[in-house]
Order: structure tokens, then C-alpha cells, then sequence
């Protein structure tokens, strides 16, 4: 992690204020949260937080890619979901005064902006739409939970990874070559899906022979999208 004056962020002149909660804030609360917030760069391997720890505050995430992950007995990271530009992690932790469920490691450079836990409270409690965004954002999360928690005991393997390849989708989208814009080791990805690499590795290749992706090192193109939504059996 490295702090300068260089990578502070400016609230109001934040490219990913409108996909943030922050747009409801007031003049005022703007500029306190200017004031008491920090801005720092995180490289790629750092962990922001630790599951289990109070992290003393919620993070807005201004550039890069973050996972959320708990890790099992066996040490073995299930990802629970990433972060991207415009999401706040953290903050359910703090709002509910608990220790954090899950690590936050950074897998593309990042700079986060940290906001303190009693800033942070301080302006939910003063500010309705504030507070809404954060009770959706909540149960959002929530639903996102309740539905990985059925595909794990309902879908086979096959299926899951297909699902599983339509969420980078829709989280990180496509570049000019069909290429979903982010890169995960073939062990992030099976951290995600909930099995063993081998199998992931396996699964892929047969999506590979089948035409629906292509693979050119940790990058996944999509060749047949409407294929995978069949497989997934999301319609």
C-alpha cells in the first residue's frame, strides 16, 4: 500500500461517484468526507483487510479489481464475490459493528479511498437516501448469497462453471476481442465455482473443443454466449 498526495481523490470530481451511494451526500457532507477520508494505492497480491479482524472502516473502490473470499478449514479460498470500480466493500461490517466475514485481496492494481467507521455511520444516520442505497445494496448482496448457496447444492459441476463464466460477464464485460476483461488464474476461478482446479481446467477445455470460449493464457473469450446461458440453464 503507498498514500501520497498524488492519488487523493476528490469526492465531487469522482468518476464513479453516480454508481456509488455517495451522490446522495450534501455539499457539507462531501466536503467532511473529503476531509476525513484517505485515499491509497494497493498493489496487486495485498490483502486490504482480514477476515475475522474489524477492518475500522469501509473502503470505496476508485480503480482496480479486489476478491472477497472466506477461507475453509483446509485453508482453500471460496470467492464470494469481486469488487470493481464504484463498490464499496466492507461496510456491512461496520453499519452492523462485527468482525469482517470475509479478506479483501487486490488482483489488478487499485486505489481505494477509506472512509472511517464513524464518519461512515455518522452519515447513514443523517441522510434517508444514503441509508436506503446502503439497505439495498444489502439486500442485494443477500439475494446474490442465497442463490450461490442453491447453485452449489443443485447444479452440476458443468452448469456452475458456465453460470459462473456469465457473472464475469456481466461484472467486468467484454473488450474489443471478446475477452472478458479480467484475469484470474484457473484457481481463482474454481475458488469461485467451488471445486478443485483440475476440474475447472477440465471444464473449460471442453468448452474450449465445443466452440463456447476460447483461451489464451488466464484470458477467457467468449465465442458463444447464448451457448453458455443454455448450459447454465439461465433463461
Amino acid at each position: 500500500m503507498r498514500n501520497s498526495d498524488n492519488d487523493f481523490i476528490f469526492c465531487e470530481n469522482c468518476f464513479v461517484k453516480e454508481n456509488t451511494g455517495f451522490k446522495h451526500l450534501g455539499k457539507e457532507q462531501i466536503e467532511l468526507l473529503n476531509y476525513e477520508k484517505a485515499c491509497n494505492l494497493y498493489k496487486r497480491g495485498d490483502i486490504v483487510y482480514h477476515e475475522g479482524h474489524k477492518g475500522g472502516g469501509v473502503y470505496c473502490v476508485n480503480k482496480g479489481v479486489l476478491k472477497l473470499y472466506k477461507t475453509g478449514i483446509d485453508g482453500k479460498e471460496q470467492i464470494i464475490r469481486f469488487a470493481k470500480p464504484g463498490d464499496l466493500i466492507g461496510f456491512r461490517s461496520v453499519l452492523s459493528d462485527e468482525s469482517s466475514c470475509t479478506t479483501a485481496k487486490v488482483i489488478e492494481d487499485a486505489i481505494l479511498c477509506f472512509i472511517p467507521s464513524k464518519l461512515f455511520v455518522e452519515l447513514a444516520s443523517k441522510n434517508a437516501e444514503f441509508s436506503m442505497h446502503l439497505i439495498r445494496l444489502s439486500c442485494k448482496e443477500l439475494g446474490e448469497s442465497n442463490k450461490y448457496i442453491l447453485d452449489l447444492a443443485q447444479k452440476t459441476l458443468r452448469e456452475r462453471v458456465a453460470e459462473v463464466l456469465l457473472l464475469l460477464f456481466d461484472t467486468f464485460g467484454l473488450d474489443e476481442e471478446n475477452y472478458i476483461q479480467v484475469s484470474l488464474t484457473r484457481e481463482e476461478v474454481a475458488n469461485i465455482v467451488g471445486t478443485a482446479t483440475e476440474s475447472v481446467i477440465r471444464q473449460l477445455s471442453d468448452f474450449k473443443k465445443e466452440g463456447s470460449i476460447d483461451l489464451k493464457g488466464r484470458r477467457i473469450k467468449v465465442l458463444d454466449l447464448e451457448k453458455l446461458k443454455k448450459i447454465s440453464e439461465i433463461f
